[in-house]
């Protein structure tokens, strides 16, 4: 399944400054979905190589990341346990600035 997922608000800087990334990734082993869940440890692992901490806290996006999955904030689509499909697009925008 490709996804498109975009960095944005200074996380494209966690992901060697590349905005965009489409990516071909299959749901979890034994799992049947894809589920933002699954993702997010998939974007650690594969995109994120330092400065996790800076993107996730626990299970989930730090707090001041917004996500959002086709232009719909993912706090109404589930969040972590979003299904996503097919062609989707996820954004991830920092929200917090240092000054």
């Amino acid at each position: 399944m490709k996804l498109t997922l975009e960095f944005g608000g200074g996380l494209e800087l966690l992901c060697n400054s590349e905005k965009e990334h489409v990516i071909d990734i299959m749901p979890e082993d034994g799992e049947q979905k894809l589920t933002m869940k699954y993702l997010l440890s998939w974007v650690c692992k594969e995109l994120i190589k330092e400065r996790r901490e800076m993107f996730m806290k626990g299970d989930t996006v730090r707090p001041g990341v917004l996500v959002l999955i086709n232009d719909t904030d993912w706090e109404l689509c589930g969040q972590l346990d979003a299904v996503l499909n097919d062609k989707d697009a996820i954004v991830f925008i920092s929200t917090l600035h240092g000054g």
